[in-house]
């Protein structure tokens, strides 16, 4: 993508592709300290969906507006555009997306489960029969388990935090959460290691048949059909599993935003260069080959996505009705609170759990007290 974006530029621009750690964590800290600095050798920065806030907060991104705002605009999906925004404005243009679906063995049930009751319900009876019945996700303290708790606050229709960002939520949808987070730990239905389980474990561990369903990001269809493909054959997906039975879940969204650094030499060039790198053609090269969903709505119809995912249209649903994480620029800060406050999920006291999340999480907004 790089070298076509350079290539199209006919020599107006030239595209350096710069590398960061794998770790999110550590991205994230290489860029700060750099952006701290004020330095000018970067220009387009791929920021996790966590981060944009925080970086616009700061005055270390540029706003998009005019043309260049309403060309990232187009056509892009409401929840990755959402991520984009801060104080209603827009910092930057969603390069790709991702949510987790419901992944279900269909030689052990007929239909997958619409709710989180029914799913404990099937799964306790194919453990009744001695079948394999185990419900994968990840529980470790860490992101992942912020990620299960706002899409579960989300789905009870409830947010953690409010609409301007700057008070805690949580109320009735959070206690709902909370019940709902401690039962599935000890229902006696999850992996032993539930409280440890990380994406790829809990991947790894599906694809081996040691569950009947799990909670996870799309990329697990491609791996299992290269490791597994017997088992492969008896996969299914579905919409995560609602909180109420008559309210659609709202699943919480990844993903890659691009933004333009403010001590940018070439800011024109860089939003224009930043456009190209998530245009729907390269949109669509990504989708293919590095297995992130796209942005752009439009480029789930193009005839080779129905190959590479056929469960487009269940990540398209999810995908239009998507929860974002709290859009804050202490969302370090918040996230860190969280996944120690739920930690283990099998010890959460319901009541307790709230006031303490309450409590600390409105300390995090204020940077009280808390280490990201």
């Amino acid at each position: 993508m790089v070298e076509d974006c350079t290539e199209q530029a006919g020599g107006r621009y030239r595209i350096d592709y710069r590398t960061l750690p794998r770790q999110a964590d550590e991205q994230r800290v290489q860029m700060v300290r750099r952006l701290a600095a004020e330095d000018e050798s970067m220009d387009i920065l791929g920021l996790d969906v966590t981060w944009t806030q925080e970086f616009a907060s700061a005055d270390w991104i540029v706003e998009w507006t005019g043309e260049n705002r309403a060309r990232a605009e187009r056509g892009t999906l409401e929840g990755p555009l959402d991520s984009a925004r801060f104080e209603d404005r827009l910092y930057a243009a969603p390069k790709n997306t991702n949510v987790q679906l419901l992944w279900y063995r269909t030689d052990l049930v007929d239909e997958p489960p619409q709710t989180w009751d029914e799913m404990f319900r099937m799964a306790q009876e194919l453990k009744d029969a001695g079948q394999t019945h185990q419900i994968l996700t990840m529980g470790a303290q860490y992101e992942g388990l912020v990620v299960l708790f706002n899409t579960l606050v989300e789905s009870a229709g409830g947010s953690i935090l409010g609409e301007d960002a700057e008070q805690v939520a949580l109320g009735e949808d959070g206690l709902q959460a909370l019940r709902l987070l401690r039962t599935l730990a000890n229902s006696g239905l999850v992996s032993p290691s539930f409280s440890n389980s990380v994406e790829d474990p809990v991947r790894l561990e599906f694809q081996s048949g040691g569950g009947a369903f799990q909670l996870n990001w799309p990329y697990v269809y491609p791996a299992m059909q290269e490791a597994a493909p017997g088992l492969a054959r008896d996969v299914r997906w579905a919409r995560y599993p609602r909180v109420e039975a008559d309210v659609p879940s709202r699943v919480t969204i990844g993903g890659l935003n691009l933004a333009v650094s403010a001590y940018s030499r070439h800011p024109d060039l860089a939003f224009e260069a930043a456009l190209c790198i998530r245009n729907p053609e390269h949109q669509l090269f990504s989708a293919l080959n590095d297995g992130v969903p796209p942005t752009i709505e439009a480029v789930y119809d193009e005839p080779e996505m129905a190959d590479a995912y056929p469960m487009k249209d269940v990540i398209l649903a999810e995908l239009r009705d998507a929860a974002v994480r709290p859009r804050t620029p202490a969302y370090q800060n918040v996230s860190t609170v969280v996944s120690a406050t739920l930690s283990p999920p099998s010890g959460i006291d319901p009541q307790e759990a709230l006031r303490l999340l309450r409590e600390r999480i409105q300390d995090a907004l204020e940077s009280k007290g808390v280490l990201p």
